[in-house]
This record gives structure tokens, C-alpha cells and sequence, in this order.
């Protein structure tokens, strides 16, 4: 049976073409679904209309992912992640990680299956990231993998040490002063002692 194909078919055939198909499976499947008519005056007319559909919708979709290439091209996203020795990440960055970053940071909502990764990332460093939105429009991003950066527990527990001498300073420098002040007064105690004892034998 020779239809011509309303809708494109995976592996089948394109919006527009006519195609002689067995006929079971224009029947039971193309015809019921839409996807094809059988080839006449009035298919010629849905196809014309069809293809016009296509073409506007195609022409909607490349404005849309041009506008989008330009937000894109050149931008830097920059992901923190944890690594050891030789600057190797202890886990790996991937598409989805750069598409969750894109979205969060950017503002730029990406399919993660249009970045290409050729593989995971394991270490640290720049990267250049295509991503295909379509089959002409590949702008490239910078992807810059820097380390995490460290709990800062034993920092804050240095600084608390540190702190802690320098209360325990600021409380032994007190102490010698109040002592000072104490045998100060003591001195001036016993001088006024030494002094009346003085008049008296005098007296």
C-alpha cells in the first residue's frame, strides 16, 4: 500500500515522503495513529499543510536555540569538588553536573544528553564543554573544576587555642598588675608604719 507519511517515522520515513508499506501496517498502525494517508488528492493537501507545520515549527525551535547558544558561548561555570593527592576528585564530575550548575547559577536551563563529556571528569582544572543543541548549533562553554574547599574545624580549633592563650595572656598580665598594685600599697602601708613608729620615738 503506498502512503504518503503525515509525521516523521523512526527508521521509516520523513514527513512528506511517499512510501509503499505492507499493508497491515498502514492499517493497524500509520493511518489509525495519523502518522501517514494513503496517497490521493486529499493527502496531497494535508501534506502541503503538514510540511508548512513543520517547517514553522523547525523555524520556531532554531530561533529559540540560537538565542540560547548565545547565552551560552563562551560562558564559565565554575564546580567545587572534593580532591586528594595529584589533584584527583574523589568523585567525578558529569553532564548532569554541568546542567545543574547551568541552571542554578546561569539561569540557562539545558538538556544534560545535549552536553557532550566525552568521559567523567576526575580532576581538577579547565575544561572546554560542547554542547550540541542542535545539529549546526554547538556553542562551547568554559568548565572550571576547583577544589572544595576544606571543613574549617580544626581551623576554628586553632583559632580557639590561639584565643585561648591569648585570654590566659591577657588574664597572667592582669594578675601581675594587681600584684604590682598590691605590694605598691603594701610599701606604701609599711613606709607609713616606719614613719609614725619614727614620730613617736621622737616624741
Amino acid at each position: 500500500m503506498k502512503v504518503v507519511f503525515l509525521e516523521d517515522v523512526p527508521n521509516v520515513a520523513e514527513t512528506g515522503e511517499i512510501k509503499e508499506v505492507a499493508d497491515g501496517y498502514a492499517r493497524n498502525f500509520l493511518i489509525p495513529k495519523k502518522l501517514a494517508v494513503l496517497v490521493d488528492a486529499k493527502a496531497a493537501s494535508l501534506v502541503t499543510a503538514g510540511l508548512k507545520r513543520k517547517a514553522r515549527l523547525q523555524a520556531e525551535t532554531e530561533a529559540e536555540m540560537r538565542e540560547l547558544a548565545c547565552q551560552l558561548e563562551g560562558r564559565e561555570v565554575v564546580l567545587k569538588a572534593k580532591a586528594g593527592a595529584k589533584d584527583r576528585l574523589y568523585g567525578s564530575i558529569t553532564n548532569a553536573d554541568i546542567a545543574d550548575e547551568l541552571g542554578r547559577n546561569a539561569g540557562v536551563v539545558v538538556d544534560k544528553r545535549k552536553i557532550e563529556v566525552d568521559e567523567p571528569i576526575h580532576e581538577l582544572g579547565s575544561y572546554e564543554i560542547s554542547i550540541r543543541l542542535t545539529k549546526d548549533i554547538i556553542p562551547k562553554i568554559k568548565l572550571t573544576v576547583v577544589e572544595e574547599e576544606k571543613e574549617m574545624g580544626k581551623e576554628t580549633g586553632k583559632e580557639k587555642k590561639a584565643e585561648g592563650k591569648e585570654e590566659k595572656g591577657s588574664r597572667a598580665k592582669k594578675t601581675v598588675a594587681a600584684k604590682k598594685k598590691v605590694v605598691a600599697k603594701t610599701k606604701e602601708e609599711v613606709t607609713d608604719l616606719l614613719e609614725e613608729a619614727d614620730e613617736r620615738t621622737d616624741g
